[in-house]
């Protein structure tokens, strides 16, 4: 399969996309005007465009504050599910429908919590990789395929904000404006690549995954945390990170807002012995901060009178294999494996235009390399990549390959 993605070098300077083409409808807020949107989403034809936005960084959690939908015949809705929380009967109009969505990961989980669950999906960031598109954001590939710019910078706004300023209105219609369109393009491009079944099985298993698992120990990706030299500090970084975490789900707050991650790692490795020592970091010293300083110090204090078998080990434990850079000490069989896997996923990553880590993920050839099947033959290896929740043509495209790579030691 060639790669025919258009090149952006020749393209004409893209047209500036500034306003949407039926005027910025107004916010619909009120139960009335939902199931008058509902109806008009029903006499509408085609796909729907769907689209979330939050306000991470600014509040706790990844809530959805602003909902936009468009569909052909029906416009372009922008929808508050702050006083509308259940948005169901949207749900059983569109539910059969197919869904428009741009990195459709980030946006389903809020969704769901809104009562908004796709059956079938086009996801155009995932179809842009496919594709072997060299940019995939929104932006990049509407420029790329359809000739125009989107407006940029608000995407990382605060939308919880009430009123929402008629700029950030404007920049969340377009996102949806131009998405059907752009679905279109794309699926044109993969059918011509041949990988448009491809593309289905990707989009079903988007769905089939469900929401993602609670992360284990999500206190170990505070940044800064591998400048913490003992158990203890640990203990004392996740008895700290508790306590803020508490704080921030209870005000509604983004955990960093309340107390940023450095200064949590500086008080561990500064280890006050009493809250004035804590006051004398330069974070703590903020009134907010001064008033909880009482918190903080006893989140330090209990993590540091643990149990010695009460505290964190160094890394959590993993079901997996130990990191690529020990493998070559570790068992040179097993690292010769993988550097044959990788040079061959690397070719076909080429020849097909689409990123190796598409083509398989990365951890589920590690662990194949690493524990190979007995015996090491295609059908061994074919179960070992379904299992591994690989699609049947990443399979077809990979087993050869990877056999191939298990008799390369």
């Amino acid at each position: 399969m060639e790669n025919t993605a258009p090149a952006e070098d020749s393209a004409p300077a893209p047209t500036p996309l500034l306003a949407p083409r039926d005027g910025l409808p107004p916010v619909i807020d009120t139960s009335t005007q939902l199931v008058q949107y509902a109806e008009a989403l029903r006499s509408g034809s085609g796909p729907v465009a769907v689209d979330a936005e939050r306000a991470s960084g600014y509040r706790y959690g990844q809530r959805a504050y602003l909902v936009q939908l468009r569909r052909n015949g029906s416009g372009t809705g922008l929808l508050d599910p702050i006083p509308l929380p259940d948005l169901s009967v949207i749900q059983e109009v569109i539910a059969d429908e197919e869904w428009v969505l741009h990195a459709a990961n980030q946006d389903l989980p809020c969704l769901a919590e809104i009562g908004l669950v796709p059956r079938r999906i086009f996801d155009t960031e995932l179809a842009a990789r496919l594709a072997g598109l060299p940019r995939v954001g929104l932006g990049a590939v509407v420029e790329s395929l359809l000739g125009y710019s989107l407006q940029k910078g608000h995407s990382a706004a605060d939308w919880s904000t009430r009123p929402l300023p008629e700029e950030w209105l404007v920049y969340a219609a377009l996102d949806v404006e131009v998405l059907v369109d752009l679905r279109d393009a794309l699926a044109a491009i993969l059918a011509e690549q041949g990988k448009t079944d491809w593309a289905r099985q990707e989009f079903e298993a988007i769905l089939a995954a469900g929401p993602p698992a609670p992360k284990t120990d999500p206190w170990r990706r505070t940044s800064g945390v591998h400048g913490l030299r003992n158990r203890r500090q640990l203990g004392m970084l996740r008895a700290l990170w508790q306590a803020r975490d508490d704080l921030a789900r209870n005000r509604d707050i983004a955990p960093g807002r309340v107390l940023p991650d450095s200064a949590m790692v500086a008080a561990v490795q500064a280890d006050p012995v009493h809250e004035g020592g804590l006051l004398e970091l330069p974070v703590f010293r903020g009134r907010a901060n001064r008033r909880l300083v009482g918190t903080w110090f006893g989140a330090l204090k209990r993590g540091k009178s643990l149990p010695e078998d009460e505290l964190p080990l160094h890394a959590k434990p993993g079901d997996g294999p130990p990191p690529v850079n020990r493998w070559a000490d570790r068992d040179p069989a097993a690292y010769k494996r993988l550097q044959a896997a990788r040079t061959g996923l690397v070719g076909l990553s080429e020849k097909h235009s689409v990123p190796v880590e598409n083509i398989l993920t990365p951890d589920l050839v590690r662990r194949l390399m690493w524990s190979p099947p007995e015996p090491g033959n295609a059908d061994t290896v074919a179960a070992v990549l379904r299992e591994g929740g690989a699609r049947d043509w990443q399979i077809e495209l990979t087993r050869d390959l990877l056999t191939q790579a298990l008799a390369a030691a």
